[in-house]
């Protein structure tokens, strides 16, 4: 019985967890990424900018 209950609820989480949350998982870690790659002295900011740029188009993504 509790493996039922566990296998639903699982189920009903899954479903509220939309693609604004899937996204995320994508994204941080692209934005995390250019954080890093904006110490680079010269071409840093440049790639900042755009993994950021990556990074929105990934977040507006329609799941």
């Amino acid at each position: 019985m509790m493996k039922w209950q566990s296998l639903v609820v699982l189920m009903v989480l899954s479903l509220l967890l939309n693609g604004c949350f899937l996204t995320k998982i994508v994204s941080v870690p692209m934005r995390v990424g250019g954080a890093v790659v904006s110490i680079i002295p010269v071409a840093g900011n440049t790639a900042h900018d755009v993994i950021d740029e990556a990074a929105d188009i990934v977040d507006e993504v329609p799941l």
